[in-house]
């Protein structure tokens, strides 16, 4: 079936206080992609996220970020005063987002809301934490044993509680009681309103993609838990890390710093903890992005402590055996294979086995270097089984990129179009029509690139820290007249 979406992280909403969250505004950006014909709403991983604002790297792969807890939702339920909220201080820039202010001020009104909540009356709470118990309580103790240690890895922490050991366990549980209670209620609040709003969007018959990295962070309650399903020595230290060599874009390759996963050990369990986490995706998502795919087939080993990622080698992955697993397991998972990249012969076929859409992104396709009117992002050169994008949350905006190519690969953009005016802004339309009347299924344009928007609305820029995730749209940019005008051409090139 042909369809199409808009890309638009949770925290690009606008909204009264500080970050794009599940509050009214959610609801009116699903009323317009209901307006203008959409299929989907993309969004970005919905974790809580750690040092440098990534959701890519979150404290726990099952756990919801606090961040995008509606506070007017509290202040519906009377856990908070609308005074209060107004009171406290998210940041003065309505379209950027101040991480630094955020922390010091979202967790203290939230804790208003918890201390005024009565929660041992709260069957649907209790109904939660039971149906939640194989991680919430690992994340809710990681968070508050991570804050008594002045918010370092686990790594730093005393060596009886890093290490799990029994009565340590016990004494902090008990010092830390209340802070433990603290973070439960959070997720409870976050899957709360998430579930609410997602019932909302699919009401509407607006699917819902999410994006889950491949690798979770060292610094996690995951990692902390369940050492065994990666590798770690027996004190709980890395022995080797993900990344990618080097290559055109980067001579070092990138070093994630990601623990890599015991894919022996995940196999001889049945992939139990990917049969867990892939279930709770399910739940939440109607679609499911996977980053890095090629990891999949072959991934890039790099030994903890090196500098660079010059000196990995690639080690097998799992292949088809996980993927088997999780059908026998969950039945059908609608998953779009993020293949971007190099990729290899070995990926091609994983991907095809799979049956899994990849992704063709246009940014990538007017490259002067590389395989002229063979390159496989031109939209000539597509199958019907994938997803095309305009740009990702890791690429330029549309008229960003315009602005910054080379003179050739700007001709060589306006010649696939037909196009030869100066205007950077009509030829971005140009490049969305033709995204949209490609023959891939799917087509899902960034919320950014329907508004030329420059790149002072790009979302990330890769192996940078800072000024990224940050930028946040304006509520008069949800209007009638872009609804209309992206209707139009979703009927036009069959995607309604």
């Amino acid at each position: 079936m042909r369809a199409s979406g808009v890309l638009l992280p949770i925290f690009s909403l606008p909204s009264k206080y500080g970050i794009g969250c599940f509050s009214k505004e959610a609801y009116d950006f699903i009323d317009f992609l209901a307006a203008a014909g959409q299929t989907y709403w993309q969004i970005l991983p919905l974790g809580p996220t750690s040092y440098g604002d990534s959701p890519y790297q979150s404290f726990s792969t099952f756990a919801g970020n606090p961040y995008f807890i509606s506070l007017e939702d509290l202040i519906e339920e009377g856990l908070l005063t609308e005074e209060a909220c107004d009171a406290a201080d998210f940041g003065s820039d309505a379209n950027t987002i101040d991480y630094g202010t955020l922390y010091k001020t979202r967790f203290e009104i939230l804790k208003k809301a918890y201390h005024n909540a009565d929660l041992s009356e709260d069957k649907a709470y209790k109904k939660f934490i039971r149906q939640n118990k194989f991680w919430i309580h690992d994340y809710a103790l990681y968070m508050s044993v991570k804050n008594s240690f002045n918010d370092v890895s686990f790594n730093k922490w005393d060596e009886d509680i890093k290490m799990r050991e029994p009565k340590a366990m016990k004494r902090y549980e008990k010092e830390l009681a209340d802070e433990i209670g603290f973070y439960k209620f959070l997720q409870y609040t976050f899957f709360k309103q998430w579930t609410k709003l997602k019932k909302y969007a699919n009401k509407n018959k607006i699917k819902i993609i999410g994006d889950i990295p491949i690798y979770v962070s060292y610094d996690s309650s995951d990692v902390w838990a369940h050492p065994e399903l990666f590798d770690l020595d027996d004190k709980k230290n890395l022995v080797s890390v993900a990344g990618c060599p080097p290559d055109g874009f980067s001579a070092d390759g990138q070093l994630w710093g990601n623990p890599i996963y015991r894919w022996d050990y995940h196999e001889e369990t049945d992939y139990a903890w990917w049969n867990l986490r892939m279930k709770k995706c399910k739940e939440l998502y109607d679609v499911i992005r996977i980053d890095h795919f090629r990891g999949f087939d072959e991934f890039y080993s790099i030994k903890a402590g090196a500098r660079t990622a010059k000196r990995g080698k690639w080690c097998p992955g799992p292949g088809m055996k996980l993927f088997h697993s999780l059908k026998a397991t969950l039945g059908d998972c609608e998953i779009i294979a993020e293949d971007l990249g190099f990729i290899t012969d070995s990926v091609r076929q994983l991907v095809k086995d799979s049956g899994f859409p990849n992704m063709k992104v246009l940014e990538f396709a007017f490259d002067t270097r590389d395989s002229g009117s063979a390159n496989d992002y031109l939209p000539h050169n597509y199958s019907a089984n994938a997803v095309v994008y305009t740009g990702t949350h890791d690429n330029e905006t549309l008229v960003g990129w315009l602005g910054e190519i080379s003179r050739a690969e700007h001709k060589l953009c306006q010649e696939y179009v037909d196009f030869d005016e100066d205007d950077d802004a009509a030829l971005a339309d140009k490049l969305i029509r033709e995204a949209q009347k490609s023959v891939a299924n799917t087509c899902i344009i960034p919320m950014q690139d329907y508004l030329h928007l420059d790149n002072f609305a790009r979302i990330n820029t890769p192996s940078t820290l800072g000024g990224n995730w940050v930028w946040r749209m304006n509520a008069e940019d949800i209007n009638d007249e872009l609804a209309e005008k992206i209707a139009k051409m979703t009927k036009l090139y069959g995607r309604g």
